[in-house]
């Protein structure tokens, strides 16, 4: 027996009554630890999304129009009943509520958390995605002050691979699949002190665009 989410059709197995189990509960853990809001997205297989549309512009990588999100604050029992409902989905931050994103390259984003982390800069969660692309967490409206941030500190100019993710953007949480790429994972998972309280996109900018001016490891 199988499920469908818009045509992409999964087995049933222990294994993947498992991975539903476990999704349950990173949901519950995002939601009432973390205090994010949880949206179920598609998922993509063999180059397919899940949402059935065969131009699809983010083929698993968005949410799914016909299911709601589970707010912040939802109880491990109201996320086990809400994600029952949407199984085989994949789990979805939305941003520029709690968090905005900072997204750089991978080799960029390794070089640049290291060197934070010596400095003892306040640092938020980091995930990295199997596209290559590592997300820093920072607090919300860096998505509308980055061109400015960025002509202040002399980097207006500077080609940089630094972009800012903002209201109205959603992002794959760990350890959702993305794309059908692979899992995203946490390169620095998040701690209650900054999962609700990030820190200004303004103390970290400055290091991530020294990393991501140092060519040619950043691409």
């Amino acid at each position: 027996m199988g499920f469908t989410i818009g045509g992409i059709r999964e087995m049933r197995t222990g294994s993947r009554r498992r991975g539903r189990a476990a999704e349950c509960t990173a949901v519950a853990e995002y939601t009432g630890l973390w205090g994010w809001a949880v949206t179920p997205g598609a998922r993509a297989a063999a180059g397919r999304c899940s949402c059935g549309e065969a131009r699809c512009p983010s083929p698993g990588a968005h949410p799914l129009d016909f299911a709601g999100e589970v707010p912040a604050g939802a109880t491990l029992d109201t996320a086990a009943d809400a994600w029952a409902q949407v199984p085989g989905a994949s789990m979805l931050l939305p941003v520029g509520r709690t968090f905005d994103i900072l997204d750089v390259a991978e080799a960029a984003g390794r070089r640049a958390l290291v060197r934070m982390e010596r400095m003892g800069l306040p640092l938020g969660p980091v995930a990295v995605t199997p596209a290559g692309r590592a997300q820093f967490f920072v607090a919300p409206g860096a998505a509308a002050e980055l061109p400015q941030l960025l002509y202040r500190m002399g980097w207006d100019d500077a080609g940089l691979d630094l972009r800012a993710l903002g209201s109205g953007c959603h992002i794959t949480a760990p350890p959702s699949d993305e794309g059908g790429l692979g899992p995203v994972r946490w390169l620095r998972p998040p701690v209650l002190d900054t999962a609700a309280a990030p820190p200004q996109a303004r103390l970290l900018l400055g290091t991530l665009a020294y990393s991501c001016h140092r060519a040619p490891l950043c691409g």
